[in-house]
């Protein structure tokens, strides 16, 4: 069923409207949404719009019936006095230093992810310095991660794709780190466990580049020679000169608890609990970003399976610290909210997990200013459901542009 219009007169609670006006003229949050309150009918009729375009399909119930008399309506709204617009304003306020915090959030990745990939270059012919360097880089990253007392994971864009190996070492690093935290890891235990991370892969270097690529299944040698990585990546850190503590999670963040994993089946106590954080960072970002990037999974099913289906794998109190910090909903996650509209989960701060920031599809606005809402300030809103990717229709999918991998960075914020 096709939209209507009709005369301010008519509106009514369980309406869902939609405002044909640009998101900064209006005093609401979303510029399309179901009236819940009086309040909201006032404030509607004082925009001073001769029709209000509403959707039957998504309405509790008819409109009124337009009066014989019409009664006189609310005088305009005042910008300068009102308190809607006066909140409206507020929240421009902070959709533009959220939006100034993502590019600087942004800058820092992609800084990180360059000082990564010629540390990586710097590894045969360099050793000592790739070790300066990626202690300096651990150290920046620990500082600003500990000194402040919320860390919010921000989802990056897109655009800024295109190196998946370092963006996947940056991934476990952060995520890791983050864990360490929530945990309460002394400091230098958490700067000793972002080498390990950073470098946990390094053995990869080792291999041929089409295996560690390969998008179809591993064959049986394939396999073993593959997981030769551990091994070879322990022989790089003795060259670097990492510690036996960042030494043993390269050696050892395929280790299971269960016994499941390799190169040793080491489980339980034999694992060191550093080495563990790192395979759960590590297994979450390989269930987002494998190498076919059509057999992802989405950051929300990613933690379901960790959780329902590979918990013996897991410390259990890491596992449970982890999901609790990502949220039900991780970054990346495309959802519908409770009033219909759809978007993509940017950022969830570790302390609020369950009120994630979303940037909300609406064709009103720009699409690089589109509208980011904190749910922690709209109590009246929540997620509803998620979604997946070929779910959206072809103008949402655009205009939010799920990312095809999963790449995280930090914003240090002050508590609230």
């Amino acid at each position: 069923m096709s939209d209507d219009y009709i005369a301010p007169e008519q509106l009514t609670i369980g309406l869902h409207v939609h405002l044909d006006l640009p998101w900064t003229q209006h005093p609401f949050t979303f510029s399309s949404f179901k009236i819940k309150t009086l309040e909201q009918i006032v404030t509607l009729q004082s925009l001073g719009l001769a029709r209000i375009r509403y959707s039957p399909a998504r309405s509790d119930g008819p409109p009124l019936a337009m009066p014989a008399e019409s009664p006189p309506l609310p005088p305009p709204l005042m910008p300068d006095d009102d308190a809607a617009y006066q909140a409206k304003r507020a929240r421009i306020e902070r959709l533009l230093a959220q939006q100034q915090r993502a590019s600087a959030c942004e800058r820092e990745f992609l800084s990180a992810a360059r000082v990564l990939k010629a540390m990586t270059q710097n590894v045969f012919a360099r050793p000592e310095q790739a070790r300066e360097e990626g202690l300096a880089l651990v150290k920046t990253m620990a500082d600003s991660m500990l000194t402040d007392a919320d860390v919010a994971i921000n989802l990056m864009k897109d655009k800024i794709g295109g190196e998946d190996t370092y963006h996947h070492a940056l991934n476990v690093t952060l995520l890791a780190m983050m864990l360490a935290k929530e945990l309460k890891a002394p400091p230098e235990a958490i700067r000793v466990m972002g080498m390990g991370a950073l470098f946990h892969d390094i053995g990869k270097l080792e291999l041929p580049d089409s295996l560690v690529r390969k998008t179809e299944a591993l064959t049986k040698p394939e396999r073993s020679l593959y997981q030769q990585h551990c091994a070879y990546g322990l022989d790089i850190a003795q060259r670097l000169g990492l510690s036996a503590e960042a030494s043993a999670i390269i050696a050892q963040h395929h280790e299971y608890m269960d016994g499941s994993g390799y190169p040793k089946g080491l489980s339980g106590p034999a694992i060191s609990m550093l080495a563990r954080m790192v395979a759960l960072a590590n297994a979450y970002d390989n269930l987002c970003n494998p190498n076919a990037v059509a057999q992802a999974l989405t950051p929300h099913e990613a933690l379901s399976v960790l959780y329902a289906q590979q918990r013996s794998r897991f410390d259990a109190t890491a596992l449970s610290t982890f999901v609790r910090c990502m949220g039900v909903y991780p970054p990346g996650t495309l959802v519908v909210l409770s009033n219909d509209s759809m978007g993509i989960v940017t950022s969830v701060n570790s302390s609020r997990p369950l009120k994630p920031t979303v940037l909300v599809y609406d064709p009103s606005v720009p699409k690089e200013s589109a509208i980011l809402v904190e749910l922690e300030l709209e109590p009246e809103v929540s997620i509803a459901r998620t979604l997946k990717p070929q779910q959206l229709p072809q103008p949402v999918f655009d205009y939010l542009s799920p990312r095809k991998r999963q790449t995280y960075y930090f914003d240090g914020q002050p508590a609230r």
